[in-house]
């Protein structure tokens, strides 16, 4: 038996979606193309030509060590995402930001120089061909025969439309935070999405596997509709804010759920 639709959400008219973590799996493509490439430049006939230092500390690069460096490729947008001020920061989108911080974590990795600046922002560009979580596009899409879907990412459009395109994900609007010229968790990009889709704050709701960002949509007056996804929720479930999210949020969706098709069963949706 299906339950009844959550009274907060009965009048929503429009879903935005959280993109990186929530739509994809940034992690498993991330990682597979920095080993990949990593092999590539080993095996190739200019490795002998790198600066020995840089050489030695590629070949002990392990695929634990590149997952690491993933990771805090990752986290180098959360902070910078987090510390823009609009009107203050000078601004920078999230495909020159992430060009940026590969090369500083190049650096740090003491692997100054093992690719050149066409590889290097070749290698950068691979937020744009993220793997969906595999409910995304068929939850997504089922989503849309009822609800406007709409990307609410701080990825820039460029970046949207490659994830939407590549993934086959079906999304009736592209969204960017950068439309706005801000990042979330700012109030002006929740709002400024709702305007976009022709809706009132509270007739959208906020996807997300991020407390945080539904923090954030929650403040600005939109609904919440979380879906867990592996390893992306920064509360831990001991924390007060997370017990509290769980009193606050509209739709919890746990990670031993279907997703996105799961959303849609939710909201009356069938199959």
């Amino acid at each position: 038996m299906t339950p009844p639709i959550p009274e907060a959400l009965r009048n929503v008219k429009a879903l935005t979606f959280d993109c990186f973590g929530t739509v994809v799996d940034y992690r498993s493509t991330v990682h597979q193309e920095l080993v990949k490439r990593a092999r590539r430049k080993i095996e190739s006939p200019t490795f002998d030509t790198l600066p020995e230092p840089s050489r030695t500390r590629l070949k002990a690069m392990t695929d634990e060590d590149w997952a690491k460096f993933g990771q805090e490729w990752r986290i180098s947008y959360y902070e910078f995402t987090r510390s823009f001020v609009p009107g203050k920061t000078a601004w920078k989108d999230i495909d020159t930001h992430h060009y940026d911080a590969l090369h500083e974590l190049l650096h740090k990795w003491g692997l100054t120089g093992i690719y050149t600046d066409d590889e290097l922002r070749s290698l950068s560009l691979v937020w744009h061909n993220l793997k969906p979580w595999d409910d995304s596009a068929a939850g997504i899409r089922r989503l849309g025969t009822r609800f406007v879907t709409s990307t609410l990412s701080n990825g820039n459009q460029s970046l949207l439309q490659d994830l939407d395109a590549n993934g086959n994900l079906g999304f009736r609007k592209i969204i960017s935070t950068a439309d706005f010229g801000a990042y979330k968790p700012h109030p002006s990009t929740y709002l400024g999405a709702a305007a976009a889709l022709g809706f009132r704050a509270e007739e959208v709701a906020m996807v997300a596997a991020h407390l945080g960002d539904l923090a954030g949509a929650r403040a600005a007056g939109l609904r919440t509709i979380y879906v867990e996804r592996p390893r992306e929720e920064a509360w831990g479930p001991e924390e007060q804010r997370y017990k509290e999210a769980r009193e606050w949020v509209d739709l919890w969706i746990t990670e031993s759920e279907d997703g996105f098709l799961e959303v849609a069963r939710r909201l009356g949706i069938p199959e």
